[in-house]
């Protein structure tokens, strides 16, 4: 796999194991909850190459942990997630609110390892 945020297998403490990358959907997100702070987890394929990203799940405009049943696309060359209660776009890979720059999100580092998504602070 190729993407931002994805490494190899390490023997480094503190990665969650969230679920199988094949638990994942193409193009969809899930939620996890990691650190006791429910994350959203992106799979996105594009041509047989394949991204994951990690955001918080809570839409900081209707407060509400949504994001990862938002719809993901782009925004010109922004990988986004579009929240299903106001439909702001959050850019998977800063965090950033793209219709307001003053709001972000938390992004988590993801990796995959042996078929597994792991995820970590």
């Amino acid at each position: 796999m190729d993407g931002s945020n994805m490494d190899g297998p390490s023997t480094d403490t503190g990665w969650t194991d969230v679920c199988a990358v094949d638990d994942i959907w193409p193009n969809t997100g899930v939620c996890a909850l990691v650190e006791g702070c429910q994350v959203a987890v992106f799979r996105l394929v594009d041509d047989g190459q394949e991204q994951l990203f990690a955001i918080d799940n809570g839409d900081p405009f209707s407060d509400a942990n949504v994001l990862s049943r938002g719809l993901v696309g782009n925004l010109g060359e922004r990988l986004v997630v579009a929240s299903p209660i106001y439909k702001q776009h959050f850019d998977l890979a800063t965090g950033e609110c793209v219709e307001d720059p003053g709001v972000s999100l938390r992004t988590w580092r993801v990796r995959v390892a042996d078929g597994r998504v792991l995820i970590a602070a």
